[in-house]
């Protein structure tokens, strides 16, 4: 399990990538995974670092961390 949330989390930074600030609503449905790894997945990214992720407007925003 732990293989498919890594490659569920390399499909959303690779997502994020080509697209800046995305929903997670954006996520699920461009991401061709199950809700629950999607999630997972983005958890990832956030503990490690990765992502931000913040609450708007009943959805949440989801974009890569600047390397400033």
């Amino acid at each position: 399990m732990i293989t498919q949330i890594g490659l569920v989390a390399g499909d959303i930074w690779h997502y994020l990538e080509n697209h800046e600030d995305v929903t997670f609503k954006e996520l699920d449905k461009h991401i061709q995974k199950s809700t629950n790894l999607i999630l997972m997945g983005l958890g990832w990214l956030s503990r490690e670092g990765h992502v931000i992720v913040e609450e708007k407007d009943g959805d949440y925003e989801v974009r890569l961390r600047s390397e400033d």
